[in-house]
């Protein structure tokens, strides 16, 4: 292929640099694609981000040097790498989301994919670097300057793109495979359009074909992504899904059965069992009534999104609150969803309730109110999101907004099957110049479990409820201090936002079961 003048070698030029724009933008969807994907399945951000970065980065070294040979049929050879990335990118997130749910194969699949995505990204830029000298005869330096400028601005567009538009409207299965077709549309065009009169006879004809059964494979995946999705989920659980949603926070599913003791309905978080309907109430009472015992007019709820917190709560006449929720999706669910609308008897509607969409860690920083009581109703911090609202920081910021007298409780696992991550928790807390009362009870969706009451000056277990509870008694919160020989309190570091140590303490010792 000898160099393009004129016109239409500038217009050729600004077709290949689109190209490589838009290429770019694709390969960092496809990355930031497979670590978000890894957060909400299997968590942990940090450390699915450190996988596949790793193995890309490693990968693209290996496909620039694996696409050398290739740079005599530079035109043919980036057909079918793009082709080839385009499919493989665009069902790069279907194909990992059916290892979890059918194989429980997700980490050696994310490596693989991983390693192949990055091997065809890093061909191509040798191939387009070929291309561009081509078109236009200039020096080494040049060209690498242009190339690169246009591909890490590309790379800019294409992160952007990924959180605020594609993640929001289209979802992370129906959002990558668009970003296939694109990719795919990017090679077609530099091929069929900018060299077109450089590719004859049969090559054209198969590439065509090609790119035919690549874009139609993406459009039907596309079509039947929606119904994919909901038979993998499906094959998670063991019950019935009645209700599923996506958000740019969490999966958010709630399952129903029947039982002998009458419908069971449970919510999960990426997957976590948040509670069971049969016993939920165990958890409640036993969370929120012991902190309630003295003054209790204003009460911060941080967490607890479903409203079940609340509704003990509220169940004192004289108690207000103000409730901290990250999803807004999972509040509006607690306000309408008929399921958990009689679980919460309607709580989150109550007008003695403030309910606050906000991270709480943020919320805590900016307000300035004092709280008798405060109810720490987080998900378990084995993920690097719900880490910090374990540390000693947050901790010290809950400790700023309790009034003379008040009391802050925390939902802090199970002391018998992750011990490390408890007493971890209740260092944190001390840490943070807080005084701690460990108990725990039996909930049987659970097992053991355990909460740490806490205050500025040592605090006392006993209950002042407004009525007969379900669960707790005197007598069950007395036997609740109690902690068995094998089960004793262990001396351990707190947890900083710089040492999330509580991070590896959860991931590791629920790793197990």
């Amino acid at each position: 292929m000898s160099p393009v003048g004129g016109n239409h070698g500038r217009w050729a030029r600004a077709g290949l640099l689109a190209v490589v724009f838009v290429c770019a933008a694709c390969g960092l969807v496809y990355e930031l694609a497979l670590v978000s994907l890894g957060s909400f399945l299997i968590g942990n951000t940090a450390t699915q981000a450190s996988i596949v970065l790793a193995v890309m980065v490693f990968a693209m070294g290996v496909g620039s040097l694996a696409a050398k040979p290739l740079q005599a049929q530079a035109i043919v050879a980036f057909a079918i790498i793009e082709l080839t990335l385009a499919l493989l990118g665009g069902l790069s997130v279907l194909t990992l989301y059916a290892a979890f749910a059918y194989l429980s194969l997700y980490t050696p699949a994310l490596v693989v994919v991983a390693f192949v995505l990055g091997l065809l990204i890093g061909a191509e830029i040798p191939l387009l670097m070929v291309l561009l000298q081509r078109i236009r005869r200039q020096d080494a330096g040049s060209a690498v300057a242009d190339m690169f400028a246009v591909d890490y601005i590309g790379a800019l567009i294409g992160g952007l793109c990924f959180p605020f538009l594609l993640l929001p409207l289209f979802g992370q299965l129906q959002g990558t495979l668009l970003v296939g077709l694109v990719n795919a549309a990017a090679g077609c065009f530099l091929v069929f359009v900018v060299f077109r009169r450089d590719l004859r006879g049969v090559r054209r004809v198969v590439l065509g074909i090609a790119s035919i059964a690549v874009v139609g494979t993406l459009v039907a995946a596309l079509m039947l992504a929606g119904r994919f999705e909901v038979t993998a989920r499906q094959a998670m659980f063991r019950d019935p899904i009645v209700a599923a949603e996506r958000t740019p926070y969490q999966d958010i599913v709630i399952t129903e059965r029947r039982t002998p003791l009458g419908p069971d309905t449970r919510l999960y978080l990426n997957g976590d069992l948040q509670f069971s309907s049969i016993d939920e109430y165990r958890y409640h009472e036993s969370l929120v009534h012991p902190a309630m015992a003295g003054p209790h007019a204003r009460v911060l709820i941080l967490g607890g999104g479903d409203g079940l917190a609340l509704r003990e709560v509220l169940g004192y006449r004289d108690a207000t609150a103000t409730l901290v929720e990250l999803d807004p999706e999972m509040v509006r669910l607690a306000r309408h969803d008929e399921r958990l609308l009689a679980l919460n008897r309607n709580s989150m509607n109550d007008p003695r309730a403030t309910v606050i969409t906000a991270d709480a860690f943020t919320w805590l920083r900016s307000d300035r109110d004092l709280f008798d009581v405060i109810v720490v109703d987080m998900p378990d911090p084995d993920e690097s999101a719900t880490a910090k609202l374990y540390s000693t920081e947050f901790y010290s910021l809950v400790r700023a907004h309790l009034a003379d007298g008040g009391r802050v409780v925390v939902q802090a696992g199970s002391p018998y099957f992750a011990p490390n991550s408890f007493w971890c928790i209740d260092a944190t807390l001390r840490d943070a110049g807080l005084a701690t009362t460990p108990y725990h009870v039996d909930v049987p969706s659970f097992g053991d479990w355990g909460y740490l009451l806490a205050g500025r000056t040592e605090q006392r277990l006993w209950l002042d409820a407004p009525g007969p509870l379900r669960f707790l008694t005197a007598g069950e919160l007395a036997a609740a201090a109690v902690f068995p020989a094998d089960r004793p309190r262990l001396d351990l570091p707190p947890s900083t936002l710089m040492d999330p140590r509580i991070l590896r303490y959860a991931q590791g010792e629920w790793s197990v079961y």
